[in-house]
């Protein structure tokens, strides 16, 4: 007799099994989707860092998107957190950065780029991104926003980002991203960095939180792609392209305005300004930025400024004037503070020279001013202090030149940079530059050149290449 197979009483516990499995496969996947991080911390995060990209594998920028979103049950200082952007550097080629755009301010965020002591595969450097305690706290479940980010070449030249620890081209949109580590209060939260579980020995220690930013104050280390750049516009500045003098009229371009790389620069790069002309008016180009806004007045102005007594090609005797000056208001009030530098003179006057003057009415001629013979050629730190009765002009902490309260500006000032020629008293190519490595304002305050230096030098030791926290005009 053929047996018979007996009924099926294990049904339910394979129904259960096939559950189960159903549940683990899913619980891996899961498992597999989170970030590495979340493997060896089985809690919850407590930040997520959300990522996206436009730019291609070949790019003039690194232009990652970020938001850090607060995941934990508890409020986040944003100054306790700290992410790191990773990539491998193409050659020796040296990178600045800047922030374009953020909801929480580009004045409150800071950034560095740093060479890892023992490179991995994907990664030889990263930008370590900070915030200030002004950037604010993140509630639990909230977000910053987006931070709009540049990482670029000093030398302009075009970045490859292939194979890049934290570039992901998939990412058009936002999305979470493990491959951006974030840091709270120094240690890993979210995220892996490059070498997995080990790999915090590659990398130096996350930095401190960064000290607050002056109140009233304005700095820029002038860390920009080009004219162009969004973030030039953004932070405040215009490069000059209108019509009108002084020097030779209507020959204002942008041609002239570029920020090369510069080893002895404070940010690594400096605005340079270039007039260059063949001695005719067509065939002339001059340079010139400024602040977007007068809103500057009393207080301290501050720059690192490279004058030059000879033209960078062609022959030298050009009337060329080198000038970082303020300017604004108009008629009975108008207010402008000069530094005039003039290697071979100009209006009728030998060189070399530096004219520091005041000026109280543009209409009527009215002003004060003057005059230093001698060359100021290389790198010096040129000082403007305005006081309620009195701006003084000094050159590496030297008092040049102090007018008085008649002469003390009534008007809000824009901040200026230019590169000109007087006239053009012969003809042949020829190419003048300008260099300034950062600028400070300090309202209200009277500042030292050592003083102002020191400042400069901390706040870019910081990762601040660029604040503004004056009052909204």
């Amino acid at each position: 007799m053929a047996s018979r197979r007996q009924p099926k009483r294990r049904s339910g516990i394979a129904r259960a099994f096939k559950v189960l499995l159903v549940v683990a496969v899913l619980a891996g996947g899961v498992l597999a989707a989170k970030p590495v991080w979340n493997h060896f911390n089985p809690e919850e995060p407590e930040l997520t860092i959300r990522y996206r990209t436009e730019t291609s594998a070949e790019s003039d920028a690194v232009r990652p998107w970020l938001e850090v979103f607060n995941t934990s049950e508890k409020p986040v200082p944003l100054s306790d957190v700290a992410l790191r952007y990773y990539f491998t550097a193409d050659g020796d080629a040296s990178y600045g950065f800047n922030c374009v755009e953020a909801a929480v301010g580009c004045s409150n965020l800071t950034g560095a780029v740093v060479a890892m002591d023992a490179p991995h595969e994907g990664a030889d450097h990263y930008l370590e991104l900070g915030f200030t305690e002004k950037a604010g706290v993140l509630e639990p479940g909230a977000n910053s926003e987006g931070l709009e980010l540049q990482l670029y070449r000093t030398d302009h030249k075009p970045v490859n980002q292939d194979g890049d620890w934290s570039y992901d081209a998939s990412k058009k949109t936002y999305q979470n991203s493990d491959r951006i580590p974030a840091y709270k209060r120094g240690a890993l939260v979210w995220g892996e960095e490059p070498g997995g579980k080990g790999a915090e020995a590659s990398a130096k220690p996350v930095s401190e939180a960064v000290p607050e930013l002056p109140e009233g104050g304005f700095f820029d280390d002038f860390n920009y792609r080009g004219p162009k750049d969004t973030a030039l516009f953004k932070h405040g500045w215009l490069v000059r392209t209108s019509e009108g003098g002084p020097g030779i009229e209507n020959t204002w371009t942008a041609k002239g305005v570029t920020f090369p790389g510069e080893e002895e620069a404070l940010g690594g790069q400096v605005l340079n300004l270039r007039a260059s002309t063949d001695g005719t008016k067509a065939g002339t180009k001059q340079a010139a930025l400024g602040t977007k806004e007068a809103k500057f007045r009393t207080g301290t102005y501050a720059a690192r400024i490279h004058f030059t007594d000879k033209p960078t090609s062609g022959e030298n005797g050009d009337h060329i004037n080198q000038t970082f000056f303020t300017i604004g208001g108009s008629g009975s009030k108008y207010a402008e503070l000069d530094n005039e530098y003039m290697p071979n003179g100009g209006w009728g006057a030998p060189g070399p020279k530096l004219d520091t003057t005041t000026w109280r009415n543009a209409d009527e001629g009215d002003r004060v001013t003057s005059k230093t013979e001698k060359s100021i050629a290389g790198w010096h730190t040129m000082v403007i202090t305005v006081e309620k009765d009195a701006v003084t002009y000094s050159l590496d902490g030297k008092t040049l030149y102090r007018s008085g309260a008649d002469y003390a500006p009534r008007a809000d000032m824009a901040i200026n940079f230019n590169t000109w020629f007087v006239d053009l008293p012969f003809t042949g190519d020829r190419a003048w530059d300008m260099k300034v490595d950062w600028i400070y304002h300090q309202a209200g305050e009277k500042l030292t050149a050592e003083e102002a230096e020191e400042a400069a030098k901390e706040f870019q030791g910081n990762g601040v290449g660029w604040f503004d926290t004056l009052p909204a005009s």
